[in-house]
Formats: structure tokens, sequence, C-alpha cells
């Protein structure tokens, strides 16, 4: 299936991974439009300048964009892929909302390893019921959104076995762990382009369960597995875990 895709945020490190693997035919896709405020050769800056064919849109642009990304694929009656992470629950309603009339795909990561780590954490926290958890996630000195989406999420997949679980993001003065705390620490250093480790700990034992991303295009090509999903569904909000269960 030839994909025509508009890629949202072309001009970012993420858009860009997305526009090299289209152009060197990844998943039988083609570009439809690079579109990026910044500009550049060849690049829209706006969606709206764009009133060619498209079958999906992919977002790696901005958060703060979303009201705009929804309005344009509503419109037009566009499948959307929506991998920009860092969205304030006001920004999220903007999400919500298009799923009623077209097919949206939304994950704070598109990582095929990241979706099996998150069903290994679910089976591993039923396993130890009353460990103490931690999530430590690495990225480089650029990334803004603390914690990241993926510490996030996994912290979701805790609580989906653990009900009371709480977040704690970072830890502050001298506060003792509570029985109910996933405690979350963000480092930020380098190049380093995503590792998350979860940690399951009791007085005899501790399991840890780690993934570590090697290339930012391991993200861009979900993001087209991700596209190539959701073309031709009904209109709902999707995620990883409607691809891979």
């Amino acid at each position: 299936m030839n994909m025509k895709i508009i890629v949202n945020g072309a001009g970012g490190h993420m858009g860009r991974e997305v526009v090299r693997l289209i152009q060197t035919g990844h998943r039988d896709a083609t570009l439809a439009a690079a579109v990026d405020p910044v500009g550049g050769e060849g690049f829209y800056t706006s969606l709206f300048a764009y009133e060619g064919n498209a079958d999906c849109i992919i977002d790696f642009s901005h958060h703060t964009s979303a009201g705009v990304l929804t309005e344009y694929a509503t419109r037009r009656g566009i499948p959307l892929v929506i991998a920009t992470t860092g969205h304030t629950e006001s920004e999220k309603r903007y999400i919500n909302q298009p799923a009623r009339y077209i097919p949206v795909f939304y994950s704070g990561n598109t990582s095929r390893g990241i979706a099996v780590l998150r069903g290994l954490v679910r089976q591993a926290v039923e396993m130890f019921p009353g460990a103490d958890i931690e999530i430590i996630e690495r990225h480089h000195n650029r990334k803004i959104d603390v914690p990241s989406a993926t510490a996030l999420m996994l912290a979701d997949s805790v609580k989906s076995v653990r009900h009371n679980a709480v977040p704690l993001v970072g830890r502050h003065n001298d506060g003792v762990r509570s029985r109910n705390e996933i405690g979350i620490h963000s480092l930020r250093m380098g190049n380093t382009v995503g590792i998350h480790e979860v940690i399951i700990s009791t007085a005899y034992e501790t399991l840890t369960l780690r993934h570590e991303a090697h290339d930012r295009a391991l993200y861009a090509e979900g993001a087209l597995t991700a596209a190539e999903f959701i073309i031709g569904k009904k209109p709902g909000l999707y995620n990883m875990s409607d691809i891979f269960g």
C-alpha cells in the first residue's frame, strides 16, 4: 500500500528522520508535504497551506500546535498520527475531540520494544504485589518534558495492576517512601537517545526491566507503522496496544 504522508514538524530532529525514511522508500510511503513553521526549501510553513491529497498526517512538531493540527486533520478528513509529547491536559482534549470523526493514533512512544516492556511491567507487578517500584529515564540534554511521556506510560502500566499506586516525580527533602508510590527519576545528559528502566524490588530480590533506544529512526519507523495501521480504520483513538496487543 502506497501511503501519501504529510509530515508536520518536518524540520525537527524526529521530523527529519521521518522524511528521510520516506525518501528511502520505507514502507512504500511517499512524501505528500513537509510542514514546519521555520520553513526551508520545499517546506510549507503552515498545514493549511497544503491542499493536496494525503492518506495520513504524522506529527512530530510541538505540543502547543495540537489545536491547529487537529482542526486541519478533521476538516480534511485525514487520519492522524500524533507522536509529539508533552501535551497539557487542555491540549489532550484537542486530541480526543477529532477521534469522533477520524482515526487518531496517539502515543508517547512509538517503539515496539516499549510496547513489549509495558506488557512485561504489568506481568511483573502482578507477580510482586508488595514490591517497591522505581522508574529511571535517561534522555539527551535538549529534551524539554520531564518526566518523559514514556516514563508516564510505564507508570500507567503499573497503575493498571496496582490501582492505588501514585507516581512521585523525583525525591525531595527527607521524604520517606510511601507504600503506594512509583518513584520516577529523570536524567538529562549528552546525546542519549532514550533509556528506560523499571526496577521492582522486595526485601529478597530485585528485578530490573530495561529498554534502550539506539537511534531516533526507531521512533520514525514506529510512526510510519502507526500510519499504515490507522489508514482505513474507523474513527476513534488508537495507540500502540491496538497494534501489538
